[in-house]
């Protein structure tokens, strides 16, 4: 058994499987095992570990707690102990506050701080959506059977509320997930390598997350 307290590894289930509760992290730290990058420029992301009652597996949460106007300003925190190209990866996150956004999401396939596939739900507009960010900018994904220009899809994302955002990702088959209800299929073959996990913010968004699961296929 692996005696780092922040990572669970399922021996029996998938060995390769990984839970992240954060509960035995350094107060006010980035957690051991992660990097903390942002997707162009402004104030530079604070990744710190918080103590929050309302966490699903309390007492400790992820926060990214800086904020800056940019709209392109994505905080991203890593996972550097995975890399796969196919898998499943679900956070549960809460949007805390923003006046531009108040949005969390995962990161899959990272090549670097420009390149890589983000899924965000955001609690300002109610909506979902998935996107590629290629040389720094970030490119919607259409979900199947909607038109280019509604790539985002619309789901009750409430502030101050825990949710649970998934992405399964095979190939260039993407499905994604929130409170266990697929809400939309897409396909992209931009990136088609393996690559690094994560969680990103977007803008001023201040976001929590807790309960972190990856699961290679």
């Amino acid at each position: 058994m692996i005696s780092f307290g922040w990572l669970v590894s399922f021996s029996l289930l998938a060995s390769s499987a990984h839970v992240v509760t954060f509960d035995r992290d350094s107060l006010g730290k980035a957690p051991p095992g992660w990097t903390v990058a942002m997707t162009n420029q402004g104030v530079a992301p604070q990744w710190q570990i918080l103590r929050d009652p309302s966490a699903p597996t309390p007492p400790y949460v992820l926060a990214q707690t800086s904020s800056g106007p940019q709209q392109d300003r994505l905080p991203l925190a890593i996972f550097d102990r995975v890399s796969l190209r196919d898998g499943e990866v679900s956070v549960r996150l809460k949007p805390v506050s923003g006046r531009q956004d108040q949005a969390g999401g995962l990161v899959f396939r990272y090549r670097d701080e420009k390149n890589y596939y983000t899924v965000r739900a955001s609690a300002m507009g109610d909506e979902v959506a998935l996107f590629k960010v290629e040389n720094g900018r970030s490119i919607p994904i259409t979900p199947r059977g909607m038109a280019p220009s509604a790539f985002e899809v619309k789901h009750d994302i409430r502030p101050n509320t825990w949710q649970i955002l998934k992405i399964s990702f095979r190939g260039n088959q993407f499905q994604v997930y929130v409170n266990h209800r697929r809400l939309f299929r897409a396909q992209d073959s931009t990136f088609t390598g393996a690559g690094k996990v994560g969680l990103c913010t977007v803008s001023d968004s201040v976001t929590y997350f807790d309960d972190f699961r990856v699961y290679p296929k």
